[in-house]
């Protein structure tokens, strides 16, 4: 058996490796510490404090409970506990991540949205059967489902970039399986939620690039199975026609909670009442939920309800910032649906309240009372902070690449320069030699 003998180490080689490795350590001490991106700033900031706002609203609104009055702000307070670490620990997910999940994440969310028809699991309320109680607690799984579409929708439209021009490359096959998991929460008759996720399905459409001629024959659709699924029900044509006609709306019945918010509003006036001095939250059936804002409104006034929207407007911006600045499509299309769910969300609660809108059974997003809507909005935070990550890097390597590829055409342009000289001196040295030896 022959022995191959290895050449020994230098000294050399071994300070070579130390200082190799020494810098690998210093390059990835410096991404650990690197300062996060205006961005992540934002959008995590305004999270945070939009959550810890909303559980505050939410411990004033049912302190009126005769029963357990702090039980569901504890409630609220352990899912926001939960929530914000996990923002975190998504962000630091890579960009690859989301993309190998997406399909699982959209066939999870469609089985876990089919759960409220087993009979024993799914709960109604109000007319829609749209949530599950599992060991004592009640969990809403189409709000899981917004964010799996956003995430599928992106990822399927990345790898049509080249082929949005015509129409059956755009709709084949986002549309048919948009419809199939928006149905099953039709299927429940939550027409609010559905109107989220279509709001979903248009925005991502519309920031991957798509011609805008396209949106025509999705938005029919949409509208037609919306006013089909209205005229169906009297409850809902009730609350609609309310609220354009206001002079005929029932305080009483279909219009009980719209009343009792907009007096909440105006009890409040600039500065409010006190932070947990309203009246209205002893009458309105979903203060804690659905009719956060008029709390907000009466217990912090004008200026309260200023501060949440400016909050929302900052995340706003933050994710218009990621769409803008990045070069990645799943990225551009991701963000922009997640950031039409959740400020699209936002101001149909808003508008419900002040009265634009009738009354749909929206949340508002981070604030109102209800585990699965906080954890999937600071879910959808984190995956907008994964991308947010990505933009310094990429401008730090843009400019590195600058940086050699100008290097390197100054020196080639000076090794240019230089070479004529050096090949002129010999002719003159071997000139002058020949001139001697002729003398």
């Amino acid at each position: 058996m022959t022995q191959t003998a290895h050449p020994p180490r230098t000294e050399s080689a071994d300070s070579a490796g130390s200082a190799g490795r020494g810098l690998s350590a210093r390059v990835s001490l410096g991404r650990l510490f690197a300062p996060p991106s205006t961005e992540f700033v934002m959008i995590a900031s305004t999270a945070v404090l939009l959550t810890i706002f909303g559980v505050v609203m939410v411990l004033s609104a049912t302190s009126a409970k005769p029963t357990a009055p702090y039980a569901d702000a504890l409630r609220q307070g352990m899912f926001a506990a939960i929530g914000i670490p996990l923002m975190f620990i998504v962000s630091r997910l890579p960009i690859a991540f989301f993309k190998k999940v997406a399909w699982p994440m959209l066939i999870f969310g469609v089985l876990f949205q089919l759960l409220v028809f087993v009979p024993g699991l799914g709960v109604s309320s109000f007319g829609n059967k749209n949530w599950i109680r599992v060991a004592g607690v009640q969990l809403q799984p189409s709000e899981f489902l917004k964010l799996a579409l956003a995430v599928w929708i992106a990822f399927v439209l990345m790898r049509k970039q080249s082929k949005l021009g015509t129409w059956h490359q755009v709709f084949i096959p986002v549309v048919p399986v948009a419809v199939l998991a928006i149905g099953t929460v039709l299927a429940g008759d939550d027409l609010g939620t559905v109107m989220v996720l279509v709001l979903v399905v248009l925005g991502c459409l519309f920031f991957s690039g798509a011609k805008l001629r396209l949106f025509i024959i999705p938005a029919i659709l949409g509208l037609i199975g919306v006013l089909a699924f209205a005229l169906t029900s009297s409850n809902r044509m009730n609350r609609i026609l309310a609220a354009f006609d206001q002079s005929k709306c029932d305080p009483e019945k279909e219009c009980y909670q719209a009343v009792h918010g907009m007096w909440g509003m105006a009890n409040g006036g600039i500065f409010g009442v006190g932070l947990g001095n309203s009246q209205e939250k002893y009458w309105l059936p979903a203060a804690s939920n659905d009719y956060i804002f008029a709390i907000v409104g009466e217990e912090l006034g004008l200026l309260g309800c200023l501060l949440v929207l400016v909050l929302f407007g900052v995340f706003a911006v933050g994710a218009f910032h990621i769409i803008r600045r990045t070069s990645d499509p799943f990225v551009r299309i991701a963000a922009g649906g997640i950031v039409v769910w959740i400020i699209g969300q936002a101001l149909f609660n808003i508008g419900v309240v002040v009265r634009i809108f009738p009354v749909m059974g929206v949340p508002l997003p981070f604030m109102s009372q209800g585990g699965t809507s906080l954890l999937s909005a600071m879910m959808a935070c984190g995956i907008l902070l994964a991308f947010a990550r990505t933009i310094p890097a990429k401008q730090k390597d843009a400019v590195a690449a600058t940086r050699n590829a100008t290097g390197a055409r100054s020196g080639a342009a000076s090794r240019k320069a230089a070479a004529p000289r050096e090949s002129v001196a010999p002719r003159k040295g071997a000139a002058s030699r020949k001139g001697k030896v002729a003398r």
